[in-house]
C-alpha cells in the first residue's frame, strides 16, 4: 500500500512539474549599476552577467526588486514560483556551472530546486575575482528516545549539540571556466559524543568494534575537502570534474543536512544508509556532462564508510564506482536517478558488497517574503547477496517567516542482522535468521519560532515528537508505539535576501573582502 501511495504520488509531481515547465519564466537578477557585458562575435560568453534563457527559462530582469527573497518570491507580486539567476558580479553561480544559479547547488555535486533558499553568509567578490560563502547549522538540543516504554530497547536521553559547517570559495577561469573549493567540518565527535546521539531504530557503522543500534553515528571532523573545475561549452552545456578528499559521490539526492526539506530536524534519517549515506567517503573523482536541464554523471570512490577515528583521514580508494541522471524540469523541481556499487561498505561486514538504487523528487516554492513551502520524496534500496531492503522517505517543511510547521515519515525495512536480532526473546517460538527483515514506520511533527535575529544570524526554539510504528516482533523488544522527543536551540545565518545581499553582504564575511 506504501508502495502504491508513493508511485501515484511520484506521477502526480512529474505531472505538476511538466505543467509549470510550460509557463515558467526564470529570473535574471543584474546588480544595479553594472553594466551587463557585451557579447564577442565569435566567441561564446558564458558569463551570467549577460542575459540568458537559463537552462531554457526565459530571463525576466528584476533589478528593481531589491527585497525579493532567494526563493524567488516577491511581496504581494503574483510570480511566487519564479526561478532565481544569480548575477556573478554579486557573487556566486552554480559550484559546477557559469550559467546556472547557486540554489541549484546541493552537498556534492547534487541538485536542488533553483527556487530552494539559501542560509549562508555571502561575501562580495574580491579584486582578484573570488567569492566566498559559508554554512553552518548548529542545534543545542536534549532529545528523548522511547520515554514511554521505561522497559523498552534504546531508550536514551542526550543533551548534545549536532552541528556542521561547510566553506565554499569560487573564482572564474577565463570566459568559460570554473574553479571551486569547499569544505566542510563538523564538531559532532565532541558534542554528541564518539558513540554518537540515541535515535530509536537507526543502524549504521560501529563503535567500540560493535555496531551502532538505536544510535546515530557522529560525523568526521572533516566531512569535505573537495576541488572542482567546470568549463561552458555553451551556455546550454558544461564539462565538470570534482575530487574530494573527503567527498560526495553521484549517488543519492542532496544529503539529509543539506536539504532544505530536512533543514528543521536535527534528526538523521533512519534510511539514511539506504539513501544518501555516501556523503563523506575518503577518496571521490567524479566527471559530470550537463545539457540544459539535465545532467549525467559517473563517479568512481571509496566504499568503505569512515572508521571510528573521527579525527584522521582514511587511507583512499577507488573501490567502487556509481552513475546519476538529474532533471530539473522548472525551477521548483529536481529529479534523480542513481545506482551504486559499494565495495565493503560497512565495517561491521567486510565480506558484504552492497548494490544502492535511489530515486528522488525534491520541490520548493516561494509564498511570499519569508515564507516558503520545500518537501521531498525519497526512495532508497540496499541490495547484497539476492535480497535486499527498501526505504521510503517524504518529508516537508512549511516556513511562515518567523514560525516553520515540519514533519517527515519514514517506512523501511531493516534485517534482523541489521538491527542486532538473532534470536528471539525468551518465550518467543520459532527461530529469527539474519535475513529476516522488519518494517518501522516512524513519523516525526515539530514547530519552531525565530526568537532572535541580529546581524544575519538566527536563533530559533524548537520541539518535535516522533511516533514509531514498528513490526509487531520489534514490539515485543521495544514496547508498543514508542514516543520519542526533542526540544532545541538552532543557530544558523538568515534567509539570503536580495536586500540583505545588497546592502549587507560586503559586511557579512568580514576580512574575506581583500
Amino acid at each position: 500500500m506504501t508502495r502504491t501511495l508513493l508511485i501515484f504520488w511520484f506521477i502526480a509531481l512529474a505531472g505538476a512539474a511538466h505543467a509549470q515547465h510550460q509557463h515558467h519564466d526564470g529570473m535574471k537578477v543584474p546588480t544595479p549599476n553594472t553594466p551587463a557585458k557585451a557579447k564577442t562575435p565569435g566567441k561564446i560568453n558564458a558569463d551570467t552577467t549577460k542575459s540568458m534563457d537559463h537552462s531554457g527559462h526565459g530571463g525576466m530582469n528584476m533589478s528593481q526588486h531589491k527585497d525579493m527573497d532567494m526563493t524567488g518570491s516577491m511581496g504581494d507580486m503574483k510570480t511566487l514560483n519564479q526561478g532565481l539567476t544569480m548575477d556573478t558580479t554579486m557573487g556566486m553561480t552554480h559550484s559546477l556551472s557559469r550559467n546556472l544559479p547557486m540554489n541549484r547547488n546541493g552537498s556534492g555535486t547534487s541538485w536542488h530546486p533553483d527556487n530552494t533558499p539559501m542560509y549562508a553568509y555571502m561575501s562580495q567578490p574580491t579584486p582578484k575575482g573570488w567569492s566566498y560563502m559559508l554554512h553552518y547549522a548548529i542545534y543545542l538540543r536534549y532529545t528523548s528516545q522511547n520515554g514511554n516504554n521505561p522497559d523498552g530497547r534504546g531508550r536514551g536521553q542526550q543533551l548534545g549539540a549536532p552541528n556542521w559547517f561547510m566553506g565554499m570559495a569560487q573564482r572564474k577561469v577565463g570566459q568559460r571556466g570554473l574553479f571551486q573549493v569547499r569544505a566542510m567540518l563538523s564538531l559532532d565527535p565532541l558534542t554528541v559524543s564518539n558513540g554518537g546521539y540515541p535515535l530509536l531504530f537507526q543502524t549504521g557503522e560501529t563503535y567500540k568494534g560493535q555496531p551502532l543500534i538505536d544510535r546515530q553515528h557522529p560525523h568526521d571532523l572533516v566531512s569535505e575537502l573537495s576541488v572542482s573545475y567546470s568549463h561552458a561549452l555553451s551556455k546550454d552545456v558544461d564539462l565538470y570534474g570534482y575530487v574530494g578528499y573527503p567527498g560526495e559521490p553521484a549517488l543519492g539526492p542532496p544529503a539529509f543536512m543539506h536539504r532544505i526539506s530536512s533543514f528543521n530536524n536535527p534528526d538523521a534519517p533512519l534510511s539514511h544508509h539506504w539513501q544518501d549515506a555516501t556523503h563523506i567517503l575518503f577518496g571521490v573523482a567524479t566527471a559530470g556532462f550537463r545539457y540544459k536541464w539535465a545532467k549525467l554523471e559517473a563517479s568512481t570512490f571509496k566504499g568503505r564508510e569512515p572508521d571510528e577515528n573521527r579525527y584522521n583521514f582514511d587511507v583512499p580508494k577507488f573501490d567502487s564506482y556509481s552513475y546519476r541522471l538529474s532533471i530539473n524540469p522548472s525551477p521548483s523541481f529536481a529529479f534523480q536517478f542513481s545506482q551504486g556499487f559499494l565495495h565493503s561498505p560497512e565495517e561491521a561486514h567486510p565480506e558484504e558488497n552492497i548494490t544502492r538504487t535511489t530515486a528522488s523528487i525534491l520541490h520548493s516554492k516561494g509564498l511570499g517574503p519569508g515564507s516558503y513551502v520545500t518537501s521531498a520524496v525519497v526512495w532508497g534500496r540496499n541490495s547484497h547477496d539476492g535480497a535486499g531492503e527498501s526505504s521510503y522517505l517524504a518529508e516537508s517543511s512549511l516556513q511562515m517567516d518567523k514560525v516553520a510547521f515540519y514533519g517527515r515519515y519514514e517506512n523501511v525495512r531493516k534485517s534482523a542482522e541489521e538491527l542486532g536480532i538473532y534470536q528471539p526473546p525468551s518465550g518467543e517460538i520459532g527461530q529469527i535468521t539474519r535475513e529476516q527483515s522488519f518494517l518501522i514506520n516512524n513519523l516525526t511533527l515539530g514547530m519552531n519560532y525565530r526568537i532572535i535575529q541580529q546581524h544575519n544570524t538566527d536563533l530559533v526554539l524548537g520541539a518535535q515528537v516522533t511516533a514509531s510504528m514498528p513490526d509487531r516482533f520489534l514490539q515485543s523488544l521495544y514496547g508498543n508505539m514508542p514516543i520519542s522527543g526533542e526540544i532545541y536551540l538552532r543557530l544558523t545565518p538568515s534567509l539570503m535576501t536580495m536586500k540583505s545581499m545588497n546592502h549587507s553582504g560586503h559586511r557579512q564575511m568580514k576580512g574575506m573582502n581583500h
